[in-house]
C-alpha cells in the first residue's frame, strides 16, 4: 500500500502515512488480513485507537471533570478526582492497579504498561503475551511498541488473537468494535473511518 493510499484510507497526514503505510501493509500480510473489506476495517479500527495514527502512547492527562466522566465509579466526586488531575503517572498506577496482570499501585505497572502502539496495548499480561509472539521483550522494553513496525505488528497480533478477520470481512463494524474495545466506545467514529477506508481501497 502506498503512503498516498494509506493517507486517504486513514484520513491522516502525508507525514504520518510515510511512517505507517509500510508497517501496516506488512502487518496485514503477516497476519493474513487480505480481504479489502477487512483491510479497511483494520485501518479504521486502529485509526480510531490512535486518533488517526497521530498518538501511539496513552496520555492520561485529564481534568478532574474528565476523570469523573471517564471513570465515574473511581472518581464519584470532584474531591476524589482532584489528586489525580493532570497527574498521568499517578493516575495510571491507580486506575490500572491489580488489573490485566498488573501489580498493586506501588508496583508502577499501571504506568509502565499503559496503552502503547497501534492497538494501544494495555496491561502487563497483554505485554507478556504479545512480546514472545512478536519476538521482542515488551516486559523489559515496553517502549518498543512506539516503533511503527512493532506497533503495527502488535496490532496484527491483537487482531488475529481476537478473531477479528471474519466479522471484518463481513463488514460487521459493531462486532469488530466489541472484539477490539470490549464495548462500543467510539462506534460512530469507527464506522465513519471504515467507510472512508473502504472508499479509498475500493473495497
Amino acid at each position: 500500500m502506498t503512503p498516498e493510499t494509506f493517507a486517504a484510507a486513514a484520513g491522516c497526514s502525508a507525514a504520518i502515512a510515510a511512517s505507517f503505510a509500510g508497517p501496516m501493509s506488512a502487518a496485514m500480510v503477516e497476519f493474513g488480513i487480505s480481504a479489502p473489506t477487512a483491510q479497511a476495517m483494520f485501518i479504521a479500527q486502529f485509526g480510531h485507537e490512535t486518533a488517526g495514527y497521530s498518538r501511539t502512547v496513552e496520555g492520561l492527562s485529564y481534568s478532574a471533570e474528565g476523570l469523573m466522566k471517564t471513570w465515574p465509579k473511581r472518581f464519584p466526586t470532584i474531591d476524589a478526582a482532584r489528586p489525580y488531575e493532570r497527574a498521568p503517572e499517578r493516575l495510571a498506577n491507580y486506575v490500572y492497579a491489580g488489573r490485566m496482570g498488573n501489580g498493586d499501585e506501588a508496583s508502577g505497572d499501571g504506568w509502565r504498561y499503559r496503552g502503547r502502539g497501534v492497538p494501544m496495548l494495555t496491561g502487563r499480561s497483554n505485554y507478556a503475551a504479545a512480546g514472545p509472539a512478536l519476538g521482542v521483550d515488551l516486559i523489559g522494553l515496553p517502549d518498543l511498541l512506539l516503533q511503527p513496525s512493532i506497533g503495527a505488528r502488535c496490532a496484527g497480533w491483537y487482531w488475529r488473537t481476537r478473531g477479528c478477520n471474519a466479522p471484518a470481512e463481513a463488514g460487521d463494524v459493531e462486532k469488530v468494535t466489541r472484539l477490539i474495545n470490549g464495548g462500543l466506545i467510539g462506534l460512530d467514529d469507527r464506522r465513519a473511518r471504515w467507510l472512508r477506508a473502504k472508499a479509498a481501497l475500493r473495497a
